[in-house]
């Protein structure tokens, strides 16, 4: 008796049908057909092999990008949260106030209420005003010049000490500004 082969085997106890039987041999064939020419497997990796690496290496690159935004953005919450500090632990009370003091917010000027002291003390720089959150805060002016160094959006008034310096052609210079004058 002759050898049969698996498959005929198969096919004759009726557990494979035929297409299926067909398909099998041309896949076999195909591999034996790679085999022998080689080359055509080893473009095929290669080809494979240089895709993978592409995609490894974008998918390094967005996670440092994703990394270097998550760090950054925690950067900006520690700076913010140093700033709050800062603010709360050197704040003013300004509440009794009866002076008004008038200051540009954005685009729009607002006033808040202070006894005279704090008024002539904003006026000549020793203080600052400040935002926090949706209200204003009064603190001296060397807090002032650590908060302007982390972010100086948080700053809304902090006047210069310097004396100015008066030019010797000015018609005015005589003519002094009173330091109580309001607007």
């Amino acid at each position: 008796m002759a050898a049969k082969s698996l498959q005929d085997q198969l096919l004759k106890a009726g557990l494979v049908d035929k297409k299926k039987a067909n398909k099998l041999k041309a896949e076999k064939l195909q591999k034996k057909q790679k085999i022998k020419t080689g080359k055509a497997v080893a473009e095929d990796d290669s080809a494979k092999q240089a895709e993978l690496k592409k995609q490894r290496d974008e998918k390094i690159e967005r996670d440092k990008a994703l990394n270097k935004a998550k760090e950054e953005a925690m950067q900006l919450k520690a700076v913010q949260a140093q700033i709050r500090q800062m603010i709360e632990l050197n704040r003013l009370t300004h509440k009794d106030g009866e002076v008004a003091y008038n200051f540009k917010d954005e685009k729009k000027v607002k006033k808040i209420y202070v006894n005279e002291g704090i008024h002539k003390d904003l006026s000549v720089g020793r203080l600052a005003i400040v935002k926090l959150d949706e209200g204003y805060e009064i603190i001296p002016e060397q807090v002032a010049a650590k908060i302007a160094q982390r972010d100086e959006s948080f700053i809304l008034v902090c006047n210069d000490r310097s004396e100015e310096v008066v030019d010797e052609d000015d018609p005015y210079a005589d003519f002094k500004i009173p330091d109580d004058l309001m607007w």
